[in-house]
């Protein structure tokens, strides 16, 4: 079951309603922690903290953190110190910080107060690092080994200590000093011989990230060497802890969601649904203002040519024929210059590679759309040949700005370290 369907709903609401509760629970715990957590979402407001309770304590630290904020807020708002410290003693320290981060002040203080000091410690420590940086999503829960280790010693550290680590299919081989020397895979010790060092067996060349580094660097590097775990060390190369793949899945939704909604100049974190009326509309108007006001200036152009376009009706007719095409092409060039600087395959320095690229691709475009609409102008509107002309020759001018204009702004955005996703379709348009 990859997702929640009206009758299981249904049938767990009847289940909810007559008070089954032992069926409930034997339905849940067949069930996966983000099915849980969906579920819980479609469940009557009251329900989702007594089915919480229904849930084996592992199962139910795996469901909390794939729960909205909201919900996560209800719950722990609803949980007892006992509780609380329960769900707490569960999670990892990256995911710990997630809602430390996510939650209102007084909820905070709540949760550091039942942390346990170590877990109070090293949620501190992550929080120090800059927002949307490597350190701020890595994990202090990995596997390290000493260099001098044989396999049998590793396979008993690993026994020994592996339930609390994020994952231990990758073991680190650092020094006293914590500096980093190489890695090797839990197979490789598993099937290396039992007096076999970790020196000879480890992978020194090992792709790692710095604490600072951007985190939608560090998810792109998952893609690029098909990684499942990656390595965080300090300016001294000291190993501080590691940004498994769920995390880098996470970073990309985000950092995707957030281009989208940069490329409709309404910039949000919040889930659509979750987002109230008057937010929504306090994100848009201010834009929609500046670019309605913007546009006075094409009004004081069409009023200054008003001698030439009473002329002839059809001028005036393709005003918004001309407009639209021309926005529309900026937006093809920007959307596809924005998705390469995004993917790291585009720099300032590719600028004049792609404007000849693009006014190429803006001729071609131009005589294949003037010439549909000559033809179109001729033989329907019945539009004489000088008319035509004008328009199409506007049409070819028109679509070659717009390309350039869509190409270069977000490259010029870039380079002066703004987002380029807000250079996007209303602005380019409106340009």
């Amino acid at each position: 079951m990859s997702q929640i369907d009206n009758a299981f709903e249904t049938t767990m609401e009847k289940l909810w309603e007559n008070k089954k509760y032992n069926t409930l629970r034997d339905v849940l715990v067949t069930m996966q922690p983000a099915q849980v957590a969906a579920l819980f979402a479609m469940m009557p407001d009251n329900a989702p903290a007594p089915l919480f309770r229904l849930l084996p304590k592992e199962q139910a630290a795996e469901t909390f953190v794939e729960m909205e904020p909201d919900m996560q807020e209800k719950l722990i708002r609803s949980f007892s110190d006992t509780e609380l410290k329960s769900v707490l003693d569960e999670l990892y320290v990256d995911d710990a910080v997630d809602l430390v981060e996510e939650m209102p002040a007084n909820v905070v203080k709540r949760l550091l107060a039942q942390a346990d000091p170590d877990m109070r410690k090293s949620i501190n420590e992550l929080l120090r690092y800059p927002e949307d940086s490597a350190g701020s999503i890595m994990t202090i829960e990995f596997v390290a080994l000493r260099p001098q280790m044989t396999a049998a010693d590793a396979i008993a550290s690993i026994r020994r200590t592996g339930m609390d680590k994020e994952t231990v299919n990758n073991c680190y081989i650092i020094d006293e000093s914590r500096h980093l020397l190489g890695v090797v895979s839990l197979r490789g010790i598993v099937m290396a011989r039992e007096d076999a060092r970790m020196q000879d067996i480890m992978e020194t060349n090992v792709i790692s990230v710095t604490t600072q580094e951007d985190q939608e660097s560090v998810a792109r590097l998952f893609s690029l060497y098909d990684l499942n775990v990656l390595p965080v060390v300090d300016t001294e190369n000291r190993m501080v802890g590691i940004v498994t793949v769920d995390d880098a899945i996470d970073v990309i939704e985000e950092e995707t969601t957030e281009d989208i909604s940069k490329m409709a100049i309404t910039p949000s974190d919040r889930p659509y649904l979750k987002t109230s009326v008057w937010m929504l509309w306090k994100s848009r108007i201010p834009w929609l203002l500046l670019l309605m006001l913007s546009a006075t200036f094409t009004g004081m152009i069409i009023t200054h040519f008003e001698g030439v376009l009473s002329f002839s009706i059809a001028l005036t007719a393709a005003i918004p024929m001309l407009m639209d095409t021309g926005g529309n092409c900026g937006s093809q060039s920007s959307v596809t210059v924005i998705r390469s600087l995004s993917l790291g395959e585009l720099h300032f320095k590719d600028l004049f590679k792609v404007w000849w690229k693009e006014a190429r691709v803006a001729v071609m475009c131009g005589v294949t759309l003037a010439v549909a609409n000559f033809v179109k102008l001729l033989l329907i509107e019945r539009v004489c040949v000088p008319i035509a002309l004008t328009i199409c020759l506007t049409l070819c001018v028109t679509v070659f700005i717009a390309k350039m204009v869509g190409c270069t702004l977000p490259i010029l955005a870039d380079k002066l370290g703004f987002d380029p996703a807000v250079m996007a379709s209303p602005f380019i348009t409106t340009i």
